[in-house]
């Protein structure tokens, strides 16, 4: 029931680590070989990862399947990556047998208590006869509102047992629309304003919508940011795009948002990356200058009290936004070209003498990515150079994981070149995320897929290195890594592998990645110094000592 479910739900690649709590799972997955196509993984945060990314790409739930105790324990990671980041997913977790639970039996865990903040629903089988009704709720769920992940909890003794159940018809998932008057509210708002921005995040968006969107800004020459790791959601290279709103944004930027006098927030939440720690909007400004339109009714003034809440789907919203034509008559076409001056100018190479000048490495890959070139990154500070420096939209993807959790760049990365096998696939990662999660290189030459690994080496771990330092200047401890030689340990997986030292040596070692045909790691060996794009560590330590200095006088 369990696998006849997943069919009739469209599922065609599942996710796992095998356990011998669901063993009867597996043994339904053999019999389904031709329609679902089982990837075992090397840890079960990798599997969970591979399965968000797959809803990401997708915008159906990603499929994980986990032991009980420590197996979902390690996928739980990956459950708060997809509810921070309003993915569709379900985790299905191996459970004891149902007259065990409660004693503490053999890796049992209290799934409710242990997902349920983390999680959008945790569901468990409590009678075999409902497993499919279970299964369809959790589809539904995952789907519906502001998408996330659903944890089906399956009691080892209910796998086994025999049961009549009626066939499930999987639920239409009806996107909410925006009410007539709410857009009606929208055009009086914004034709009143002076200095509007839109701000697109959040989950749910496809290729329609994001065209709609695009019209619909163009229309109106409305500057348009994205929220944190969201930036394919409108077209980098379009005038009407102002920049990124995550870590480390452009200062301009930032204080542009300030200066708005409406701000248009579609699909984010509205979180502290995006609102730069809940700095950008007061509770006065924001009922005065706010419009947010979110799938869920629960996030409207949830953070941040509008002076509009529209509850809409994305595409449903788009559509009816792009339906309202111009409304400016060009009243904001000197606003939102010096927006995009602003962001122009961001993307002018910084001062560098290193021998690898990573922004020089940005510019190579930017040209061989293509249009349909995925990129996937992982968390920390030499995240900020593909951000900031790499254009996305159109039918270029971004994956990244907005909760900001190290270790996700690699499986993405492999999911989506299972999924998308005939695009370039390239991850970014730096050497720390790379250690937790870098053994599913093996998962993809296991699979034979070929994604391209970039591992930025600087021997420490980097972002809470930076935080150190400011805090703590020159009392460094803990943050130091020693690590393999990346491409020989790529090399043993069966994978490509390459170190690259020198800015010149990158493109031809890119292209003998790609021409390999196999999975490949590169490292770039970086300056440590170069902290992030816009600053070194030796000029944080500086000010961090002379800041101290000046208090302890």
């Amino acid at each position: 029931m369990v696998v006849d479910a997943l069919v009739d739900f469209g599922v065609d690649r599942v996710f796992c680590v095998p356990g011998e709590s669901y063993l009867e799972v597996l043994d339904a997955l053999y019999d389904h070989g031709n329609a679902i196509q089982l990837i075992n993984a090397r840890h079960e945060g990798g599997a969970a990862f591979m399965a968000e990314a797959e809803g990401k790409l997708t915008g159906r739930p990603g499929v994980c399947l986990v032991t009980r105790g420590p197996g979902a324990c390690n996928a739980s990671i990956a459950v708060h990556t997809a509810f921070q980041d309003s993915t569709p997913m379900v985790l299905l977790v191996g459970q004891v047998s149902r007259d065990w639970m409660g004693r503490e039996a053999f890796q049992e865990v209290d799934f409710h208590a242990m997902f349920g903040p983390v999680a959008k629903r945790v569901l468990q089988v409590e009678r075999t006869e409902e497993t499919l009704a279970v299964m369809a709720r959790a589809f539904d769920e995952a789907t519906s509102g502001r998408p996330g992940p659903v944890v089906v909890v399956l009691p080892e003794d209910t796998l086994r047992e025999r049961a009549v159940a009626s066939p499930m018809t999987p639920a239409e998932v009806k996107e909410s629309e925006p009410e007539p008057g709410d857009m009606e509210s929208l055009c009086r708002i914004l034709f009143d304003a002076d200095r509007p921005m839109m701000v697109l995040g959040g989950g749910g968006w496809d290729d329609m919508s994001r065209a709609d969107m695009a019209a619909f800004a163009e229309a109106n020459d409305l500057p348009v940011c994205c929220s944190f790791r969201r930036m394919d959601l409108f077209d980098n290279d379009h005038s009407c795009y102002a920049g990124e709103l995550g870590i480390g944004p452009n200062p301009k930027l930032v204080e542009r948002m300030k200066e708005a006098d409406l701000i248009i927030a579609v699909g984010a939440r509205l979180g502290e990356m995006t609102s730069q720690g809940y700095s950008l909007l007061d509770g006065a400004r924001a009922q005065s200058n706010l419009v947010h339109i979110h799938a869920d009714p629960g996030e409207l003034g949830r953070v941040f009290t509008p002076s509009l809440g529209i509850a809409s789907g994305m595409s449903a919203f788009a559509k009816a936004a792009r339906g309202l034509g111009s409304i400016s008559n060009g009243r904001w076409k000197a606003w939102r070209e010096s927006a995009r001056r602003d962001y122009e100018e961001s993307q002018l190479a910084p001062d560098c003498d290193d021998d690898l000048d990573l922004y020089r490495v940005m510019q190579t890959l930017r040209d061989r990515i293509g249009d349909h070139g995925i990129v996937t990154t992982d968390a920390g500070n030499f995240s900020g150079w593909p951000q900031r420096f790499l254009r996305f939209g159109g039918k270029r993807r971004l994956l990244g994981a907005t909760s900001g959790s190290m270790g996700y760049g690699v499986p993405a990365a492999v999911a989506a070149k299972l999924r998308h096998p005939e695009r370039l696939v390239v991850c970014c990662v730096g050497d720390g995320g790379f250690m937790m999660t870098g053994n599913e290189v093996a998962t993809a030459v296991h699979y034979g897929v070929a994604p391209i690994i970039l591992v930025f080496e600087n021997g420490m771990y980097g972002t809470i290195r930076m935080h150190q330092e400011r805090a703590h200047p020159g009392r460094v401890i803990g943050t130091e890594l020693r690590n393999p030689d990346f491409a020989e340990l790529a090399k043993a997986s069966g994978a490509h592998g390459e170190t690259v030292t020198r800015t010149a040596d990158f493109a031809p070692a890119f292209d003998r990645a790609v021409a390999s045909g196999k999975a490949s790691v590169i490292a770039l060996r970086t300056n440590p110094d170069r902290i992030t794009t816009r600053t070194t560590l030796s000029a944080i330590r500086a000010a961090a000592e002379q800041s101290n200095g000046a208090k302890g006088s």
